[in-house]
């Protein structure tokens, strides 16, 4: 494999724990709210961000590269309003997709097919959590001023389940 491209699949590794750290601070603001449906919303967003580094580490150690783990920084968003974590989230999202837009150019100028056929994966992924964070921003700007609305989209929140991802190796 590359070296630039295992380099920056390592380095991606402790990205995707940096989101689930992430997320677990946004499912904690809102469970201070009271909010158990966000909360848990979150959390699973959190559950597949470490699926998304566990399956890059099992990547590389499955095409013999070594896996150096690199330290995880404290989350330091600050949220005052309901608004502000669904709109670090879609950021955070848009930051994920071009560093796995980044890792994929690399892969591909490399010719490492392996590789770029592991990501795309990761690509059709990425799309998906953009438009989830979109649509509860969307939801959010409908809904978040009425109580009951509100209420009613934690209720919805809250039926939301883990799956864990299907990528074979």
């Amino acid at each position: 494999m590359d070296q630039k491209v295992s380099a920056l699949l390592v380095d991606q590794i402790g990205k995707e724990f940096y989101s689930a750290y992430l997320y677990l601070d946004i499912a904690n603001f809102f469970e201070s709210k009271g909010l158990e449906g966000f909360a848990n919303w979150y959390e699973i967003q959190a559950k597949e961000e470490l699926d998304h580094g566990m399956l890059m580490y099992h990547y590389l150690q499955n095409n013999g590269e070594a896996v150096s783990l690199c330290p995880i920084a404290k989350p330091d968003k600050v949220f005052k309003t309901m608004m502000d974590p669904l709109l670090v989230g879609l950021e955070h999202e848009r930051y994920v997709t071009s560093l796995i837009h980044t890792i994929y150019a690399a892969a591909k100028e490399a010719n490492d097919f392996r590789t770029t056929q592991f990501l795309d994966w990761f690509v059709k992924e990425q799309g998906e959590e953009e438009k989830n964070a979109q649509d509860l921003i969307t939801k959010m700007q409908l809904f978040g001023d009425d109580a009951r609305a509100l209420y009613l989209l934690n209720q919805e929140l809250a039926t939301r389940v883990y799956s864990a991802p299907s990528l074979v190796l």
